[in-house]
């Protein structure tokens, strides 16, 4: 936990949001942490020129 920023997904949550939705776990297990890894960045840059 980082007070003002985002540094994760709840992982279990998205990938049952997967399964829920019938992705196959291996593509799952191989686009969330890119994803993940892109959309933290975005939020984080987004939240930073928020407060400028």
């Amino acid at each position: 936990m980082l007070p003002g920023a985002v540094i994760g997904w709840d992982m279990s949550a998205a990938l049952a949001l997967g399964d829920a939705l019938g992705v196959p776990p291996l593509a799952m297990a191989e686009l969330l942490p890119v994803i993940e890894a892109v959309m933290v960045l975005k939020l984080n840059e987004q939240m930073d020129s928020g407060r400028s």
